[in-house]
């Protein structure tokens, strides 16, 4: 190393703690490459680019080198970065290899930042109870990058919430909350939240060459030691996702080994992972399947009992059912055992209990799923309601909205969150002009604010077959849209289910009434627009913007500051299909309700379906915003124009289109399910065979967990997918009950009410003994929840750690409500309602 120069050399600890350990295990914390490819000690994992950042916002702190700490993770992006505390939108190196050496236990990764001609190797290679960690330079760190790129690890900031840390021996903090000094810089970074004004950095919390994080924790001990000056940063003064960062800026003009890391993991010998009881937070009725899953570690050799106890009014537990868990096997990075409490019917209160480890109470009633979709409705859907003033009681959740909708988006120009414009604005607006009428009615899609389309007209749509099939009249909302004002817990004398499909009628039916054709979505301008949180009626001035005016000038309803939203407008003819679809199923809905917007629908679904099917289709794809496959928004439109007109023409398109639908049958089972009462026995009889089919295939796929639902291995995770079967089951068993059981709607159910892998919280916030009180919706900066909204679940962090983070919101692919999960969350509670009102049940207790 000396022939290369003066190396930095680097070295941080994570110190290894024996102290409850028997003295024959001491010895036991080497750290080795494991099965899995990663490295591993006694409960601690050091993951190396198993990882890639996510594709859309480069930094989603789920990449470079990880440290998972008993059992959570609490370190990620161990990699060379291009400022002290990047965001979601800084560059990110390119990963081009990586390799893992079985024999030394190395494993390496290239990466390269080809616009600035920089490339770089990180090489972690377990040495005894450490890892040696090297970032090595091929060729000189370029002189644009000089005191920029540095090597970055990131520590979850929940994580070291009420802990310290010491720095040379002399104590520090690690602060709640952000208040570290900053410094005024010309540029203004991208991640701060701010569209004007000068930029601003963070500096240093603390210096030295010699820290240890969190001394006094053995579970969340770091020291890190180096003859480098070391730097400790809060990234949440830049971003309130930000993470405290541990940073060595890299040495100009060096090649080879320019810096050396030795990490020491905070090990303890024969430490276990607490088993988790995966069941229903919620409960289970007397006659349904009833089935927990014990999830624990795989070197875990005890079994004892598990315990039903029924919970009786003087607070006494009496057992009910005891027995040995059936092992189930290996799935991810734990063994699963389970435990099938079916034969127990008699309503009451009950707990779970596995050794030391005990569930939340839970129920067992015959009208368990009768009101479990009150939150959503009564809370979630409000609160996510456009274009209007939310009031509950004393709280305002948020003012008038985006009342200065829309401008119209610039030419050939793509967004920051998967929308785009094409060449040509396809209206007759100009880029940047106003476009009347889209202030009205639609939902914010997510934890941000935006309106996109494709998920406003399937929730119409669900929201409709949930009307039609369950009748569901509650009334706990007052809407007042000549007011624009919501009043929560208020009864205004209709059904809130019919005013929910109204309201998203509304702004499907505005676009239309503006363009011509449906949009791809309304959307914040810029980042800074885009990351606002809290209240959605300052957002924006609500004054439509012209340019004759100075930023911040106001004129009657115009203003000279650019905060409109930017309507993207080009034409896609699956985005058509999509919407006339739920504008014919929203038109027999809302007859009663609003006559004269039920016909409006109507016209505008029969006279764009002609329209369509006189021209070639406008094809127009980009990210998630253009509309599902063409043929699968056509065929549902022709289903639901169907249902409404009973016209023959639509049953001769559903036809026409069957061979295309047959194809991938499994995403439109449903929809073609609800054209069997209008169409012929041969469609009927068509549809049998891929019914089978389907049931032979989702079995294979759902066996390969102990769960029995299909789990997404993706970068989003998965509730969404298990709603979604246990909604197809559902409607396959109503037309084919004697190929579909309807099991499979208990357990996606179950699924998202706890019984998952990772943990055996509920995913639907409020709804469950046990649920999501820290979730990824717009008021995420306050670490709190919004009842009845729905989250991703449990991410799997691969190659296989199940995650769901319930003390840090941030975590878009976890925790973000998105409103297609309320209403699938809806409709399925009551699905199940309805199969137990019917005794319609595959599977009965014994």
């Amino acid at each position: 190393m000396a022939g290369k120069g003066l190396l930095k050399r680097f070295v941080i600890l994570l110190m290894a703690s024996s102290a409850s350990a028997p003295p024959l295990m001491a010895q036991d914390t080497a750290v080795r490459l494991g099965q899995a490819g990663y490295l591993e000690a006694p409960g601690v994992n050091v993951l190396v680019f198993s990882n890639w950042y996510d594709g859309l916002f480069a930094d989603s702190k789920i990449s470079g080198v990880e440290i998972i700490q008993q059992d959570q993770r609490i370190a990620t992006n161990g990699d060379v970065r291009l400022s002290a505390t990047p965001g979601q939108w800084d560059p990110i190196g390119r990963l081009v290899e990586r390799k893992v050496d079985t024999q030394t236990g190395a494993i390496e990764a290239r990466l390269e930042y080809p616009d600035a001609g920089f490339s770089y190797i990180i090489r972690a290679v377990p040495q005894g109870k450490q890892v040696i960690l090297t970032v090595e330079l091929p060729q000189a760190l370029p002189a644009a990058l000089a005191g920029r790129a540095g090597f970055n690890l990131e520590f979850l900031p929940s994580a070291y919430f009420h802990q310290s840390y010491l720095v040379d021996g002399h104590a520090g903090g690690f602060p709640l909350y952000p208040s570290s000094a900053m410094v005024r810089t010309a540029e203004r970074n991208a991640a701060s939240g701010r569209s004007d004004g000068p930029g601003a950095e963070p500096l240093p919390m603390a210096s030295g060459n010699d820290f240890v994080l969190a001394p006094s924790d053995a579970a969340r001990r770091v020291h890190v030691r180096s003859e480098t000056p070391i730097a400790l940063y809060d990234g949440r003064n830049q971003a309130q996702n930000g993470w405290f960062v541990l940073r060595s800026v890299l040495p100009a003009g060096k090649t080879g080994v320019v810096l050396q890391w030795t990490l020491e993991a905070s090990a303890v010998p024969g430490w276990l992972r607490t088993p988790s009881i995966g069941h229903s937070q919620l409960g289970y009725a007397p006659d349904q399947q009833k089935v927990a899953t014990i999830e624990i570690d795989r070197n875990d050799a005890r079994r004892p009992q598990v315990q039903l106890l029924r919970i009786e009014p003087s607070g006494r537990e009496v057992p009910v059912l005891s027995g040995a868990p059936a092992d189930w096997g290996d799935y991810l990075r734990y063994h699963y055992l389970s435990f099938d409490f079916s034969a127990v019917r008699n309503p009451g209160l009950y707990v779970l209990a596995y050794g030391e480890t005990r569930t939340a109470p839970f129920r067992i009633d015959p009208e368990i799923y009768r009101d479990a979709w009150h939150p959503t409705l009564d809370v979630y859907f409000p609160v996510a309601m456009d274009h209007m003033t939310v009031n509950e009681a004393y709280r305002v959740w948020h003012g008038p909205s985006h009342m200065d909708d829309a401008r119209q988006a610039p030419v050939n120009h793509e967004h920051l969150d998967l929308y785009a414009q094409g060449p040509t604005t396809d209206t007759p607006f100009k880029p940047g002009e106003h476009i009347p009428g889209l202030n009205v009615g639609g939902w914010f899609d997510a934890g941000d604010f935006d309106i996109r389309t494709e998920t406003q007209y399937a929730v119409v749509r669900s929201m409709v077959r949930s009307w039609e099939a369950f009748g569901l009249d509650r009334d706990t909302t007052s809407v007042d849209d000549r007011t624009r004002r919501v009043e929560m817990h208020v009864p205004d004398g209709q059904p809130d289910l019919l005013q929910q499909i109204r309201h998203g009628t509304l702004q499907l039916v505005a676009q239309f009434d503006a363009v011509g054709h449906a949009i791809n979505g309304i959307v914040e301008p810029d980042v800074g627009q885009y990351t606002h949180l809290g209240d959605a009626g300052s957002k924006t001035d609500g004054k439509i913007y012209d340019p004759a005016l100075q930023p911040y000038d106001v004129k009657g309803d115009h203003s000279g500051t650019p905060d409109d939203r930017w309507a993207f407008t080009t034409k896609s003819s699956s985005l058509n299909y999509g919407s006339i679809a739920a504008l014919a199923a929203a038109s027999r809905a809302l007859k009663t309700l609003d006559p004269a917007l039920s016909a409006k629908a109507l016209e505008i679904a029969k006279r764009v379906w002609a329209q369509e099917q006189g021209h070639a289709p406008d094809i127009y794809r980009h990210g998630n915003t253009t509309g599902g496959p063409l043929e699968a928004e056509q065929f549902t439109a022709a289903v639901e124009l169907l249902k409404t007109t009973k016209d023959k023409q639509y049953a001769a398109q559903i036809e026409k289109l069957w061979p295309s639908i047959a194809r991938f049958f499994g995403f439109q089972a449903g929809v073609a399910a609800e054209a069997l009462p209008l169409m012929p026995r041969s469609y009927r009889k068509a549809m049998i065979p891929l019914v089978r089919e389907w049931v032979a295939k989702s079995d294979a796929a759902v066996a390969r967990n102990p769960y029995g639902v299909p789990i997404s291995e993706g970068g989003w995770a998965g509730s969404q997918g298990v709603l979604d079967y246990g909604l197809t089951t559902y409607a396959l068993h109503k037309a084919f009950p004697d190929i579909v059981k309807p099991d499979a709607v208990f357990r996606s159910l179950a699924y998202v009410l706890g019984n998952h892998p990772g943990s055996d919280i509920s995913f639907v916030s409020g709804v469950g003994s046990r649920s999501k009180e820290v979730a990824y919706g717009n008021n995420r900066a306050d670490f709190s929840f919004i009842a009845g909204g729905v989250v991703p679940g449990a991410l799997i962090i691969k190659p296989d750690f199940p995650e769901n983070h319930e003390d840090w919101p941030f975590f878009w692919g976890e925790n973000e409500y998105v409103i297609p999960g309320g209403s699938s969350f809806i409709e399925l509670t009551n699905a199940a309602h309805d199969l137990l009102k019917t005794k319609a049940l595959g599977v009965v207790a014994p």
